[in-house]
C-alpha cells in the first residue's frame, strides 16, 4: 500500500514575522511579485518597506482581482514575466493565496496570510471559480508552498470573523480525514484522480496526517471561543496563537495528507444557491460539516458538541444562517447532484452515496439546526 504525506518546506509563526520576509526572499533571488488585495497590502506596507530595505530586495506589487479565476491567473503570470521576479509572495486570505499558487505552479512561492481564515496557505493545491464565483475545478502542483509565513500580530488585527471562518473550516477536517481513513479513499497528498498511470498511483493517508487532524478538532474546541475574544480585542494570546496553528497548519496538513470527504463536497455544491454566497468558505463549511454527520448518522453526543460549538463562536447551524430562507427540494437537490459527480471527495466516505441521500440529509440537518438553535435560545 502506497502512503503519502505533504507539507510546506518551512512553516514560521509569530508576533511580527512579516518583517523577515525578505530573509526567505533573498533566499532565492533579490525580487518578488506580491499578489494580494489591495487593502491587505496597505494594511503591511510598513513592514513590507522595512522588510525590503533591511534584506536589500524588490518587492513589486500586484493588485489581485478579487476572485481566483483563469484570467486572474493569466493576467498575473504575465505581471510576473514582465517584472523578471524570482519569487510569488501571496499576501492575504485564501482566493489570494490560490491564485498565488497557480501562477508560481509549484515554484518559488511564499505563502503570508494576513488572516486566519481557511486551511489553504499550506497546501499543494488550489481551488479556482469562475468569473460569477461558480466552482471551476481544483488545481494541483509538484510541491506545497516553499514557505509559509504567518504574521500573527496581523491576524489578530483582522476582523474576528476570519478566524470564526477559519475555525469552521479547521473543524470538518477530522470528521473528513476519518472517514477517508474508515473507506480506505485515496488522499491528496498522492496524486489526483485522473493524474496517475501504472507505477505512479494515489496514496492512502498516513497516521501521522490522522493524528494531526485529530489534534486540530481538539485545540479548536479547546482554544476556539478564547482565541475569539482575544481577537475581538486585536490581542495575541496563548489561544490565539494555538487556533492559528489549527486553522492554518494542523488544518491545512490534515485534510491534504488525511483526505476530504462529504463537507467540502457539498460546500462545492452550495455554490449553485444564491444565498451562501455572502458567506465565507468556512462558515459554509461548518454547516456542511454538520450535514456530513448527519449523512453518517453521527453519534448525538458528537453533533451536539458540533452545534454547541458553533453557536459559541456564531458558525452557522442551518441554512437560514447562510441567507436560504426557504429550503426547497428541488434546489436542494441541484445542490446534492453538484456535490456528488463522479471526481468530487463525497465518494471518499466509507457508503455509497446519491444526490438524493445528500439532499435528504441537508434538509435533515437544516431542520435539526433549526431546532436546536431555538431551544439553546430558549434557555
Amino acid at each position: 500500500m502506497r502512503k503519502a504525506f505533504i507539507s510546506p518546506t518551512k512553516y514560521v509563526q509569530g508576533e511580527n514575522e512579516l518583517l523577515n520576509l525578505g530573509f526567505y526572499v533573498k533566499s532565492f533571488g533579490e525580487s518578488a511579485l506580491i499578489i494580494g488585495n489591495p487593502g491587505d497590502i496597505e494594511r503591511v506596507q510598513d513592514k513590507l518597506d522595512k522588510t525590503a530595505e533591511r534584506f536589500g530586495i524588490t518587492l513589486h506589487l500586484a493588485d489581485f482581482g478579487g476572485e481566483a479565476t483563469r484570467e486572474e491567473v493569466n493576467r498575473l503570470k504575465k505581471l510576473a514575466k514582465e517584472k523578471g521576479t524570482d519569487i510569488i509572495v501571496g499576501l492575504g486570505g485564501g482566493k489570494a493565496i490560490d491564485t498565488s499558487k497557480t501562477v508560481a505552479n509549484g515554484h518559488n512561492l511564499i505563502v503570508c496570510p494576513t488572516i486566519a481564515a481557511t486551511d489553504a496557505p499550506t497546501s499543494h493545491s488550489a481551488v479556482l471559480y469562475t468569473k460569477d464565483h461558480q466552482f471551476d475545478e481544483y488545481a494541483y502542483f509538484i510541491q506545497s508552498p516553499s514557505v509559509v509565513l504567518m504574521d500573527t500580530t496581523v491576524i489578530a488585527q483582522a476582523p474576528t470573523r476570519f478566524l470564526i471562518s477559519g475555525m469552521g473550516d479547521a473543524m470538518a477536517t477530522f470528521y473528513e480525514a476519518r472517514a477517508t481513513r474508515r473507506s480506505n479513499s485515496n488522499v491528496n497528498a498522492g496524486l489526483p484522480n485522473g493524474f496517475h498511470t501504472g507505477d505512479t498511483a494515489p496514496a492512502k493517508g498516513t497516521i501521522a496526517s490522522i493524528t494531526l487532524a485529530r489534534v486540530c478538532y481538539e485545540t479548536v474546541i479547546e482554544n476556539g471561543y478564547n482565541a475569539k475574544i482575544a481577537c475581538d480585542n486585536n490581542i495575541v494570546t496563548p489561544a490565539l496563537e494555538n487556533i492559528i496553528e489549527a486553522n492554518t497548519l494542523l488544518s491545512g496538513l490534515g485534510f491534504e495528507s488525511g483526505g476530504l470527504a462529504a463537507a467540502h463536497a457539498i460546500y462545492n455544491g452550495l455554490t449553485v444557491l444564491e444565498g451562501p454566497h455572502n458567506y465565507f468558505h468556512g462558515e459554509q463549511v461548518a454547516f456542511t460539516t454538520f450535514v456530513q454527520l448527519i449523512l453518517e448518522n453521527a453519534p448525538n453526543d458528537e453533533v451536539e458538541a458540533l452545534l454547541d460549538f458553533n453557536l459559541s463562536v456564531g458558525l452557522p447551524v442551518s441554512l437560514a444562517d447562510l441567507d436560504v430562507a426557504e429550503v426547497k427540494y428541488e434546489e436542494i437537490l441541484k445542490v446534492a447532484e453538484k456535490a456528488c459527480i463522479p471526481e468530487e471527495s463525497i465518494h471518499a466516505m466509507p457508503f455509497e452515496v446519491t444526490p438524493e441521500s445528500v439532499a435528504q440529509a441537508i434538509i435533515a440537518a437544516d431542520a435539526i439546526g433549526r431546532d436546536y438553535k431555538k431551544r439553546k435560545s430558549v434557555k
